[in-house]
């Protein structure tokens, strides 16, 4: 029972800050290497003209849709194996881990229909520019028909780091994200003797990578992973096991696929102003992932150390890592915000901005970083509601800033002041989660945390 003992000894009693570190940090590097190869897309795809850049970022709703539905399942099986690890009940995590790998195959094959045969209309009802049509539906159709690499390397992924085996997730994204970035150029520009295949080449690329990261995760699950055992032979669906997984799961699916809805639904109303308002939106969301890329690392760190001292009844120890995770998530907000109102310009440059995209986004990235700092805070909250199991918290909050102000807001805004006021949408929509994200915390504190018998 060795493994199981180094696993009871870190979760349950190594210093929390140590504990936090250990656990995020290789999530946080290798988030911020997945934010860096997005970046990078954006910027070599934005050299063959600016209605490729516009059609991967209408695309970006669905590559959003695909994550949040690799990334939620994810968030079930996670909080569902470290439950049963720091209980104790290890057939109970072998089967979630085995259900969960079968929901990432049947979630890959869904997402290849949806790409075959929608891919066309869905960037038509977007924009009738035939240009950036037929660059989306080509970049779309390749990312969802081979989407076997995003949800099998989340879902692996997961395994490794419901076990504390973080480090191994950053090697396999890490891996992944290079080799895209190296494939990008080859593949969009046709170097060393590759054709030259433009949008069609940096779908290609990324596929590519997910697939060598899946891979590797692969290899790491079965050689380094002895807490749980994959073997898949006679595996039959357990309708119970997969029902608390989309327990957890399907708040946080819907919850981050709001984000698509809401990019999709501000694109609309974008277009109406000009291609190039959305182009701007979609240079806003690659450059802002960089900075919220870190406080979801944060939040992979944090999660499986709320939900382990929650099943062990260790009030302290959640309370210290919440405190701890938000002060760090306040502080890497401020820095982003330092950087997008210094140097908005020579980011926008970064994606080859003509003097009409500088025009519409000096301003708009100044606006839109106002909002980080109350972000910061919301997201590690709303990650405390998942790892308690009340996700659902963390849905109310995010459909609320989303769907009720966002949307409304900057619609509103369009209308009676014109383009320049759509971005205020975004900060005002903070300010209500932050109001709403403390009200819920008080009132898991008081019925969940406060409860617990603290034993130190």
């Amino acid at each position: 029972m060795s493994h199981t003992q180094a696993k009871e000894n870190k979760m349950g009693t190594m210093p929390v800050p140590k504990l936090l570190v250990s656990m995020s940090l290789p999530m946080i590097i290798s988030m911020l290497v997945q934010a860096l190869y997005n970046i990078v897309d954006s910027i070599f795809v934005a050299q063959i003209n600016e209605e490729a850049l516009t059609a991967v970022s209408l695309v970006f709703p669905v590559q959003n849709l695909m994550i949040a539905i690799a990334a939620g399942t994810g968030v079930g099986i996670n909080a569902l194996l470290s439950r049963n690890l720091g209980e104790k009940r290890f057939e109970e995590a072998n089967l979630a881990a085995r259900n969960g790998i079968f929901l990432g195959i049947m979630s890959c094959i869904v997402m290849a229909l949806i790409g075959l045969f929608g891919s066309h209309a869905f960037m038509a009802s977007q924009t009738g520019n035939e240009t950036i049509v037929n660059y989306g539906t080509q970049y779309m159709a390749i990312i969802t028909v081979i989407s076997v690499g995003i949800f099998m390397q989340v879902t692996l992924e997961r395994l490794l780091q419901a076990t504390g085996k973080t480090i191994y997730t950053m090697i396999t994204q890490g891996t992944g994200a290079i080799i895209n970035i190296i494939m990008d150029p080859i593949l969009i520009f046709g170097l060393f003797g590759f054709p030259r295949l433009e949008v069609a080449g940096a779908a290609i690329a990324t596929v590519f990578g997910q697939i060598v990261a899946v891979i590797l995760s692969l290899y790491f699950n079965i050689t380094k992973n002895k807490e749980i055992n994959l073997n898949m032979k006679g595996f039959r669906p357990d309708k119970r096991v997969i029902g608390i997984i989309y327990q957890v799961g399907v708040p946080s699916i819907i919850m981050q696929s709001i984000g698509s809805v809401m990019v999709f639904g501000m694109n609309k109303i974008l277009l109406l102003f000009s291609s190039t308002a959305a182009a701007v939106f979609g240079v806003y969301f690659k450059l802002q992932s960089f900075i919220f890329m870190p406080i979801f690392g944060l939040n992979n760190g944090l999660i499986p150390i709320v939900a382990y001292n929650y099943g062990a009844k260790n009030k302290h120890r959640i309370l210290s890592s919440i405190k701890l995770s938000i002060g760090v998530a306040i502080s890497i907000m401020l820095l982003g915000l330092a950087i997008f109102q210094a140097c908005p310009t020579q980011l926008l440059k970064l994606f080859g901005a003509s003097e009409h995209m500088l025009e519409i986004g000096v301003p708009a990235l100044r606006i839109i970083s106002l909002s980080f700092v109350f972000a910061g805070y919301c997201i590690i909250l709303s990650s405390v509601f998942q790892a308690l199991g009340n996700a659902v918290y963390s849905l109310i909050v995010s459909v609320a800033r989303q769907l009720f102000v966002i949307l409304p807001v900057a619609y509103i805004f369009s209308r009676v002041f014109g383009l320049h006021m759509i971005w205020w949408a975004i900060p005002i929509a903070e300010i209500v989660s932050v109001l709403l994200s403390s009200l819920l915390f008080r009132r898991i504190c008081r019925l969940k945390i406060h409860t617990l018998d603290s034993s130190e």
